[in-house]
């Protein structure tokens, strides 16, 4: 059932609050526009960038042998990113062979959601009316349910296993003969489940502690599962959703399928909890994937029997690491694409933010008015459209100006364009709209019958 909760603000205490917003309102306008600023200057950078590391760019043929030729070059090379490392879960006492490994852990826990609403009176005031649900999902961090506004939901949140996220990498991963820096393998996608084949009394102790939990929180009410219900338990098993049995497949071996009163254990999940098919709050679900070998391409500098990162002209470094075969101009020319999509995201959101500004600037004006709400909201739409309309010119100004400034020539060249349009249109157009008219208004000859 929703829970609901009014609160009333005073006029006074919203003209106040509005003049506070301008402050605020003018340092987001000048954060946006040193944004715009940058943006331009982000873009031109990486594109002259990636321009002289394509330029510099050779293939390696060969990354099984190491090549003195090849020391300082800039490369691109395919090859097995492989690893002999073992990697420990200290928390679970397992080990794979592998290039990294991970553990994520979610809670299933009860969330606040909110959602307000605000309506003027007559005289200025606000009344706000905020309503609050309250759903069970699985979440990335145990939520603090004390603060919750419902007092019937609040502190119900408990978590029946402390469990931590966890990530650890290989040390040495080898690139044909040469060794792969952490900085390139950590971009590494080839996830794999990690079939989990834990320890029997590892299992027991975390059956007796989240059992202890459980009836210490729950008391009587918490149910264990007896030797006489396996079937119940096995179909449970059976029932857990896509959402929990993460890579999991059918031939998953029968040995690997553990299930205690409040440990389940199947494939790469870790259930801690009485029924993986019945979620309860404070249940618990570990998920362990790992990085396998993979055939990667990267781009690199060669250094010695490593690599490292590429220094532009202007400073700027580039290095990266793709899955799979690819040459160099697949991987350059999707690096472009990516820097014209960030250019693109950052200009839209510093227009927004330099629009949002100038509200925040000029909002009191509308506040002033809330006296008589009609006049207010007619007023505030007309602030709304004006701050818009400047806000995007003011925008494209500084593009404009950022523009002039990183791309000079270009710059210079699309103004000289736009002034020989405009006087184009402005002058020629006029002579021409001249000549037009006169001859509109200069009468026609009529033809004149041939007499026989």
């Amino acid at each position: 059932m929703a829970y609901t909760e009014t609160t009333t603000t005073g006029y006074g205490t919203r003209v106040g609050r509005s003049f506070k917003s301008i402050g605020s309102g003018f340092v987001m306008f000048c954060l946006a526009t040193a944004l715009l600023w940058w943006n331009e200057g982000r873009a031109v950078k990486t594109d002259k960038m990636l321009n002289d590391a394509e330029a510099a760019c050779v293939d390696m043929e060969n990354p099984n042998k190491i090549d003195p030729a090849m020391d300082g070059e800039l490369v691109c090379a395919s090859a097995l990113a492989t690893t002999e490392d073992v990697l420990t879960d200290d928390k679970f006492g397992f080990s794979e062979t592998a290039i990294g490994m991970s553990r994520r852990v979610e809670y299933y826990q009860w969330v606040e959601h909110a959602e307000s609403k605000s309506e003027d009176k007559l005289g200025g005031k606000e009344v706000t009316t905020t309503t609050y649900t309250y759903t069970t999902e699985w979440t990335n961090a145990p939520v603090n349910s004390t603060q919750f506004k419902d007092p019937a939901y609040q502190s119900r949140n408990f978590t029946i296993a402390q469990v931590e996220d966890g990530e650890q990498w290989a040390e040495n991963v080898k690139f044909g003969a040469y060794k792969l820096p952490e900085s390139l393998f950590h971009s590494m996608s080839s996830r794999e489940a990690v079939v989990l084949n834990l320890n029997a009394d590892l299992l027991t102790q975390f059956d007796k502690a989240a059992r202890d939990v459980d009836l210490r929180i729950n008391g009587n009410k918490a149910v264990t599962t007896t030797a006489s219900q396996p079937a119940q338990v096995a179909e449970a098993v059976e029932a857990v959703p896509d959402s929990v049995k993460t890579v999991v497949s059918d031939s998953i071996p029968q040995e690997n399928k553990v299930d205690l009163d409040y440990v389940h254990q199947q494939g790469n999940v870790l259930y801690i909890g009485r029924t993986p098919a019945a979620p309860q709050v404070g249940d618990v679900r570990v998920t362990f994937e790992k990085i396998v070998p993979a055939k990667v391409t990267i781009i690199a500098k060669v250094k010695g029997d490593t690599f490292t990162k590429f220094k532009a002209k202007n400073g700027k470094t580039f290095q990266t690491l793709v899955m799979g075969v690819q040459d160099s101009a697949e991987i350059f020319e999707s690096e472009h694409a990516a820097n014209n999509m960030w250019l693109w995201m950052l200009r839209i959101l510093g227009i927004m933010l330099v629009i949002a500004g100038l509200k925040g600037i000029f909002g009191f004006l509308e506040t002033i008015l809330k006296v008589v709400p009609f006049i207010a909201n007619i007023f505030g739409w007309g602030v709304g459209v004006v701050c818009t309309v400047v806000g995007i010119v003011w925008s494209l100004i500084v593009i404009a100006l950022a523009w002039l400034f990183y791309r000079p020539l270009l710059g210079i060249a699309l103004l000289a364009l736009a002034g020989f349009l405009i006087w184009v249109f402005a002058f020629k157009g006029k002579d021409k709209l001249k000549e037009l008219t006169a001859k509109a208004k200069k009468p026609e000859v009529q033809p004149q019958p041939i007499e026989s």
